[in-house]
């Protein structure tokens, strides 16, 4: 966030520029006055911010948004500006004293611990772990919140998405027009490449981030043109010559042979279509795809892409595929694969046959996984709406709850069991089952010793009621490591790339008992006899 735009542009919105510390609610500044007024403000805390439950009903979520969450901390302070809205905005009755502290406010005494952005994370494990002095800890919360909750969701979405499609197929996000807001839309692009899409239809993603951008024609385009004498021009010079060729004229004499044959009638295949096509191909010969159903795809849109791809090869270019809005994608991709097959022996063309074929409208998670279980000849899906606003489940629902100060242990006790804290700053590690999958997620208190491979651990499973377990870890993996220490980022951030390598690897070694999207096993999170019995006390303590 904050980028700086190109030279000359129009200056970005407010909420793009500089520090986003009002970029918080209200009650945040009332708490932090509370605590200057009783000198309580730079006294030691700690905060952790985690999910209670895993998103979609499914056993995991790809954690994301830490590099943003660094970022923002290191330019956390107020302004002037800021100083004097504030001011306007709280009781005549404050004490000028407090917004003079403010003016001193950083994030230069904060620390963050975290798991690996991109990593695979589970309910109640913490995400982020956020230690400082208690008032500028307290002025993080929203904001963090803001930036993890989103992020994760979507790239978890996305994650879902790919676990449906499959290694093999390509995957295109396009859902700007749907996302809410611009920011909403680039950081949709950004953490869905993150969950495993390959490329994107925003192209300020692309500029900003370096993912790939994707895109041709849509049916404006086609509708546009009524008639071939509205093509112009309507010559196109091969790719290894130099005088130019009659390409319309060309295109029509295909057109008679693929028509014949297929058994299509000529006087079935839509003019207007033609002619988007034969001008588009003109203007983009290396790079022409084929929009098939603005009109019927079998009687006018394969017919004419067909035409113009092969007088494409003809004169040395390759198209790189068609694309399908509409009707029933798995069946229509079928029938689509049968006539390049025929074509390609037919006329010889023998790389005619694998012509990629993309699909769009309206995917939803249910069915991409109806079209998975079809068979299908789909190379590429494009998903938007069901992706960026995430229609299965709104929001992750993180929280970031207070469990230490001046070194005592803090615990929320409610009712609802659910909301129940885990008290203490902790260390997470990862346990690992002798198949090579991760098998448990261990929560110690900070100072315990931690768990080693190969000797047997007393564990108590978080939420439940049950007896003491025990498990022997073949492997042992520290979770969270130390990403800022005292407002300093001190270890190198991966690029967006890593971060999406780190993803799938992720992923890839979790246990296919719990990648799976419908009634996935639940991933145990436990905590040690230490913790256990801390929070017991505090429980009773509290009655």
């Amino acid at each position: 966030m904050g980028e700086p735009g190109p030279p000359g542009a129009e200056a970005p919105p407010p909420w793009r520029r500089g520090s986003l510390a009002l970029l918080t609610d209200l009650y945040q500044f009332t708490m932090a006055y509370g605590y200057w007024r009783s000198g309580r403000h730079r006294e030691a805390a700690a905060f952790e911010l985690f999910f209670r439950r895993c998103p979609f009903q499914g056993a995991f979520a790809l954690s994301a948004g830490l590099a943003e969450c660094l970022a923002f901390l290191r330019a956390f302070r107020f302004s002037t500006a800021d100083i004097e809205y504030l001011e306007s905005v709280f009781p005549a009755t404050t004490e000028k004293a407090f917004f003079d502290y403010l003016r001193t406010v950083d994030a230069s005494e904060v620390s963050v611990s975290a798991a690996p952005e991109g990593s695979v994370v589970f309910a109640r494990v913490p995400v982020l772990q956020v230690k400082g002095p208690l008032l500028v800890i307290q002025l993080l919360e929203t904001t963090l919140l803001c930036l993890v909750n989103y992020a994760s969701l979507v790239a978890t979405n996305a994650a879902r998405f790919r676990l449906i499609a499959g290694p093999d197929k390509k995957l295109m996000e396009m859902g700007l027009r749907r996302a809410q807001g611009p920011d909403g839309g680039l950081s949709a692009s950004k953490y869905t490449y993150v969950g495993g899409f390959d490329f994107t239809s925003n192209v300020l993603a692309g500029k900003l981030y370096g993912i790939p951008v994707r895109g041709t024609v849509a049916h404006s385009y086609i509708l546009s043109f009524t008639s071939l004498a509205e093509v112009n021009p309507r010559t196109l010079i091969p790719r290894h010559g130099k005088e130019p060729v009659d390409f319309l004229f060309l295109v029509e004499t295909w057109l008679s042979r693929v028509c014949q044959l297929l058994q299509i009638p000529l006087e079935t295949v839509n003019r207007g279509e033609l002619a988007a096509f034969v001008s588009y191909a003109i203007t983009f010969p290396q790079n022409f795809q084929g929009l098939l159903d603005t009109f019927c795809v079998m009687k006018s849109g394969i017919p004419n892409f067909c035409a113009v791809a092969l007088a494409l090869n003809e004169l040395g270019y390759r198209v790189i595929g068609v694309r399908l809005d509409s009707g029933d994608l798995a069946k229509q991709s079928v029938e689509i694969r049968r006539v390049f097959r025929t074509c390609s022996k037919h006329f010889q063309v023998p790389w005619f046959e694998a012509v990629p074929i993309a699909v769009s409208n309206d995917v939803s998670e249910e069915n991409l996984w109806e079209l998975s279980q079809e068979g299908n000849e789909i190379d590429m899906i494009g998903v938007g709406t069901h992706l960026v606003t995430c229609t299965l489940q709104p929001s992750l629902g993180c929280v970031y709850k207070l469990v230490e100060v001046n070194g005592s242990p803090r615990l929320k006790v409610t009712e609802d069991k659910e909301k129940t804290t885990l008290p203490g700053i902790k260390r997470v590690y990862r346990l690992w089952d002798a198949g090579g999958f991760p098998c448990m997620d261990l929560m110690t208190l900070e100072k315990e010793p931690p768990p080693r491979a190969g000797q047997e651990v007393d564990f108590w499973l978080v939420g439940t009621t049950q007896e003491a377990g025990k498990v022997t870890p073949s492997a042992v993996e520290m979770l969270n490591r130390v990403y800022l220490k005292d407002g300093q980022v001190c270890q190198p951030l991966p690029s967006l790339v890593e971060i999406k390598d780190h993803a799938q690897a992720s992923l890839n070694k979790l246990n296919p008992a719990h990648k799976r999207l419908k009634d996935a096993e639940t991933y145990k999170v436990a905590v040690t006899e230490k913790l256990h019995r801390l929070l017991l006390d505090l429980q009773r303590g509290s009655q």
